[in-house]
């Protein structure tokens, strides 16, 4: 590991060789912080390394240092693009530098040291002071007069020697104070792409859309804002909360233009590639949208199992502006089979990128009517799925079960007419799933040798029906059903035996039903 010292730093950000990436977030440290970074260099403290990038590539899209604007490199080579260690950076170039304008509208603390307080370990002498809270002559020197030796011996002449020994060892500290600094030097951006994911995961959150969006930036093509106005477009169709998935969209983009998932295989592409072929990725993402509507009932990006099912789909549906992708029905019914099937034995949970890679390799190839092993991966369902799983909304097996119900074209227990799943499905809410088994009943006659929130005690049961059912047993709440009422129970894949009010009977038999129809959309 190498260092800077703090003239360095300065000098090199003056020239613009150091620079900030647009990926990078803004500079947000409180002028105490700033105080205290002072403190801890002045004391001799750990105070941090700095991470950059070296590289020939000069970003199109940039950030300014803070409120400092940034000048053109005076050379082509090198660009040192600041991946960890901003703060500090600006922190340091902010208190010391006296060549670079601010913005226009912002401002920049004026940072003293405290000469007349004794050092202490953990007391700052270091503080961010208005002008009128200022004492030159008895309390306070400015720091930002070290590293100018005429405005220095200006600052210093009118204290006494006692004071000037002081305020030279503090010059001292900060001449000799060295930044330890880590530097990648490459021009391959998806290298960069994993270093950045890796420092995120030690909690420093970067944002690889942000990365993205300085690879693929022009004057006319901002990569957020197109994410943001197909968010915008997916609205009315439910979809609007795709937009805030960046990491989905992400992968669709990588997946449709590279068939490799990772946002890491879009570095390797021009930027002028993504902006070209954008329309390829909207349409693929609007015909996988309306896939996942029409065939699995999902109303939204909430109801699918795993989002990132939609991403073989994009794949698939992806088409030049003004073109569809026709499918036929052998597709659909395989692709139907790896949707199902991924959802029930919850193949995205472990050995996701994997498995997402694999599945997109071979639902291309069924684009293409070549051979292909979408779907063809074992999947065991049994009743156990639908008894040792507790209904509850965020999970994938809750999730998986509603769209299981929602695909016998269940009917109102009260009304017996059609129940308006895309309005149910799309609220998302309890409120739509009730017990077939009152709970009430349950404690009553203290049946409980199953979960009473099991899945297969739950079906589509508004808040309004559950209310006109009451916490009945079902033998009694079933003379408020019409007349005719084996439809119903039929379209909730529910047996009759829910009649006899035997629950552990009941549970038996509907996760029996349940696992049918389950192998049933398995093609098992």
């Amino acid at each position: 590991m190498s260092a800077l010292n703090i003239r360095q730093i300065i000098e090199q950000v003056t020239r613009g060789q150091i620079r900030i990436p647009a990926f990078q977030r803004g500079f947000v440290w409180e002028a105490d912080r700033i105080a205290h970074l002072m403190d801890s260099i002045y004391k001799r403290y750990p105070f941090g390394s700095v991470l950059l990038w070296r590289t020939r590539e000069k970003l199109s899209f940039e950030r300014d240092l803070g409120p400092f604007k940034l000048p053109a490199p005076e050379k082509d080579y090198p660009v040192d693009y600041v991946l960890d260690g901003q703060q500090r950076i600006t922190s340091l170039f902010g208190v010391f530098q006296s060549s670079l304008p601010l913005v226009e509208g912002s401002s920049w603390p004026k940072i003293y040291f405290d000469f007349s307080s004794d050092a202490h370990p953990q007391d700052t002498q270091f503080f961010a002071l208005r002008d009128d809270e200022v004492d030159l002559k008895t309390k306070h020197f400015p720091i930002s007069v070290l590293f100018d030796p005429v405005a220095y011996r200006k600052a210093t002449s009118i204290h006494g020697v006692d004071v000037q020994a002081k305020i030279d060892k503090l010059q001292d500290a900060f001449k000799e104070a060295d930044v330890p600094v880590q530097m990648v030097e490459t021009d391959e951006k998806a290298r960069v792409a994993i270093i950045f994911e890796r420092v995120n995961r030690q909690g420093v959150v970067l944002d690889t859309l942000q990365l993205l969006s300085a690879w693929t930036w022009s004057e006319d093509f901002q990569l957020q804002e197109q994410f943001k106005e197909l968010a915008e477009e997916l609205e009315p169709f439910g979809f609007a909360d795709i937009g805030s998935d960046s990491n989905l969209l992400l992968r669709c983009c990588s997946a449709i233009l590279s068939n490799d998932p990772s946002p890491e295989a879009l570095m390797t592409m021009r930027g002028s590639d993504v902006r070209d072929k954008f329309e390829l990725i909207k349409n693929g993402v609007r015909g996988a949208i309306d896939f996942a509507k029409s065939v699995f009932g999902a109303e939204s990006l909430y109801n699918l199992p795993y989002a990132p099912m939609l991403v073989p789909l994009a794949a698939f549906f992806a088409a030049n502006d003004g073109t569809q992708v026709a499918y036929n029905n052998d597709q659909r019914r395989q692709i139907s089979r790896w949707f199902w099937r991924t959802a029930l034995s919850r193949r995205y949970s472990s050995g996701f990128s994997r498995n997402l890679n694999a599945d997109i390799l071979e639902i291309l190839k069924l684009r293409e009517n070549k051979q292909s092993e979408l779907g063809n991966f074992s999947t065991d369902i049994d009743p156990n799925f639908f008894i040792l799983n507790d209904f509850g909304m965020g999970n994938v097996n809750t999730k998986t079960f509603i769209l299981l119900l929602a695909s016998a074209k269940p009917v109102s227990f009260v009304s017996g007419t059609s129940i308006d799943l895309a309005k149910k499905i799309k609220k998302a809410n309890r409120n739509e799933f009730h017990h077939l088994m009152p709970k009430a009943f349950l404690r009553q006659t203290d049946q409980k040798f199953y979960s009473e929130n099991c899945l297969a005690n739950f079906c589509f049961l508004s808040r309004a029906d559950n209310q006109t059912l009451g916490g009945e047993a079902p033998s009694e709440y079933k003379n408020k059903l019409p007349a005719t009422h084996d439809h119903i129970l039929a379209t909730a894949v529910c047996p009759n035996s829910l009649w006899e009010d035997d629950y552990v009977k009941f549970i038996r038999q509907r996760a029996d039903l349940l696992t049918n129809k389950a192998r049933e959309l398995c093609q098992l």
